[in-house]
Formats: structure tokens, C-alpha cells, sequence
């Protein structure tokens, strides 16, 4: 028996097989490195967004034109193990980029990245400035320039001075580097979302507008952070424009002060401006911080009581008074107290 393993295949047939692998090396070669180009305005920015399917995004870069092949870029995707690796960012996409070079900026970048970002309860445009540098890598002069943008401020549909009271507190997610009328009215949309008709009918029934609840609001938020007397500080405010009375409200002269939170002085009480809530009556006009939830809802829905005064218990609450002569006693023992201390 004859064992010549040289004449398996013919020398037609190894050409055969020759050219076979010689086409699907250069048809690989032509899927992963040939530029594909789009007829958009380039650089097109191009969103991932959290949690979105490789599919999605997939659907997404055929129906721009970015990709001229839904299935051929899957297939170099799962070759390239790149389906869980994708994350989600903003992008700038240039014209001419091959399916394996597009896999390659969405795995590794550079990108403008999601981040978190909280506006804290009570926390004021400046200091926000601060938080956005930080957190989103944005310019805080910029921000806080645009936050007091009138023209901008009115494309929102808003009549006042500044954003101060209507960017709501809560968590965002928000890309790095956004510019910062986006921030902004991501913001404000947040407190458009949270203001329903059924409240802004309650402030209607309280004669008064959503910029004055507001503005009562962040003095609640200004007096504390316990959210359980928040009703009740709402209630004597709303007692003292009832009657009349100044509110002697501290966080509104606190937010005069140039150089932040100090002790106040009689002579800090004195200072001329319409914030001086114990220099004028009325409420100021304009919120003094960004106030969250409860303290907006406090300012609807006070608590209904006959305190006229409260002072601070030294233990993070207040004591509340109904008369001045009671108050005066509360006052007292708060000095007392903070004698004992030093």
C-alpha cells in the first residue's frame, strides 16, 4: 500500500486554497482598517448614554451614517471583545475612522465622561460654580456668569436676576466638560418637573408667586437643616407677613456678608440692602440659595401655630415664642448656654 501524503492536494488546488485564505485576509483587513466616512458636520458628538445596550448604540451610528454596516461592525466588535467594554460618554466622532478605530475611541477615548453631581439643599450659585469646576471640569466663571445671564435667564422663561432659588437640589449625572447653558437648565428643569400644577395652585391660594416661595424657601433652608422644623419656622414667617411684622430673618443679612458665614453684629444688622429682612419688610427680592424639596414644600404648607419668634437651642434646633417677653427668655438661655461653652 502506498502512503504518498505529498499528492493530498494538487498544485491547482493548493493555489485554490492559497487564494481563499490570500481574499479573506485582505476582506478582514478592508472590514477593521477601511475609513468610513459620514456626510454630517464633523466633529459629530456622540452621546452613550448610561446603561444603554451595544445594540442600541450599534442602531444608533447606522442611522447617522457613521457605520455603513450594522452587522459587519457587531461582528468586528465581538472579535474585538468590545460589546461589554463600551462606556458611557460623549464622544467626537471624526470623519474617516475605521470600525476597529471607532472601537477604539468608544473603549478608550478621549471622551467626555458621565459624572455625578449633587446640588446640595441650600447651596448658592458661587458655591455651586465651585462644585461644577470640580465635579464636571467646567469653567466656574463661566457658569456663574451664565446663571446671571439675562438673556439667557429669559430664554428659560423666567423674568428675574438670576438663577439663585430655581436650580432644584438633587443628583445628576452630566457629561464633563458640558457647556454651561446645558448644566444650567438641566437644573432648571428639575425644579419645572417638581413644581406641578397642584402646587402652584397651593401658592396661589397663599397669594403668592413660585419666585416668592422660593424666596421664602431658601430662608427656611437658610434657618435649618432639620427637615421636621421646617414647617414650623414656615409658620412664623407666614405669621410675621400676616401681621406685618419685619422677619428678622439672620440668613438673609448672612448672605450680604462678602467673605461668608461670620457671627453677626448689630452693625451687620444696620447694612442697607433690600436683602435686609431687619431693615425691611416684606421678603427679599430674590431667593438668597438653591432650597431642596422640603423646604419648598415647608414654605407651602406651614405649619399653623402663633409663634412671632424662635432662637436657637444650641443643640441644632430652636426654641419657638409667641410673645416677645417669652422670647426674650428663650434668648437668654441661649446666651447661657453660650457662655458655658466658651
Amino acid at each position: 500500500m502506498v502512503n504518498n501524503k505529498s499528492n493530498i492536494l494538487t498544485r491547482n488546488q493548493w493555489l485554490f486554497v492559497f487564494f481563499v485564505f490570500l481574499i479573506l485576509i485582505l476582506s478582514g483587513y478592508y472590514l477593521l482598517f477601511s475609513p468610513n466616512n459620514y456626510n454630517l458636520e464633523e466633529p459629530l458628538v456622540f452621546e452613550i448614554k448610561s446603561g444603554e445596550t451595544f445594540q442600541s448604540v450599534t442602531e444608533r451610528l447606522h442611522s447617522l451614517g457613521i457605520i455603513p454596516n450594522k452587522t459587519v461592525f457587531r461582528v468586528v466588535a465581538f472579535i474585538y471583545g468590545a460589546e461589554t467594554k463600551v462606556k458611557a460618554a460623549r464622544f467626537r466622532i471624526e470623519n474617516g475612522l475605521s470600525y476597529l478605530d471607532l472601537l477604539d475611541l468608544l473603549i478608550y477615548g478621549p471622551a467626555d465622561y458621565l459624572r455625578s453631581i449633587r446640588v446640595n439643599d441650600g447651596q448658592t450659585i458661587k458655591w455651586l460654580a465651585g462644585k461644577v469646576r470640580r465635579d464636571l471640569r467646567m469653567d466656574s466663571t463661566a457658569f456663574y456668569q451664565k446663571a446671571h445671564d439675562k438673556e439667557f435667564i429669559k430664554s428659560l422663561g423666567l423674568n428675574v436676576a438670576s438663577l439663585e432659588g430655581y436650580l432644584f437640589s438633587k443628583s445628576y449625572q452630566i457629561y464633563e466638560r458640558s457647556e454651561p447653558e446645558e448644566v444650567l437648565k438641566i437644573f432648571y428643569d428639575s425644579l419645572k418637573k417638581f413644581w406641578t400644577d397642584t402646587l402652584q395652585h397651593r401658592a396661589d391660594s397663599l397669594n403668592l408667586t413660585q419666585h416668592q416661595i422660593l424666596t421664602l424657601a431658601s430662608i427656611i433652608k437658610g434657618e435649618t437643616n432639620e427637615v421636621d422644623e421646617m414647617p414650623r419656622i414656615s409658620g412664623v414667617y407666614h405669621n410675621r407677613l400676616k401681621k406685618g411684622m419685619k422677619l428678622q430673618a439672620d440668613p438673609t443679612v448672612q448672605y450680604l456678608m462678602k467673605n461668608g458665614w461670620k457671627r453677626l453684629t448689630y452693625d451687620d444688622l444696620t447694612v442697607d440692602s433690600p436683602f435686609n429682612t431687619y431693615k425691611y419688610h416684606g421678603l427679599p427680592p430674590a431667593p438668597i440659595n438653591n432650597p431642596g424639596a422640603n423646604a419648598i414644600l415647608a414654605a407651602l404648607y406651614p405649619e399653623k401655630h402663633n409663634y412671632y419668634f424662635f432662637v436657637a437651642d444650641g443643640k441644632g434646633k430652636h426654641k419657638f415664642a409667641k410673645n416677645y417677653s417669652e422670647h426674650l427668655k428663650n434668648v437668654r438661655e441661649y446666651r447661657k448656654w453660650l457662655r458655658q461653652q466658651k
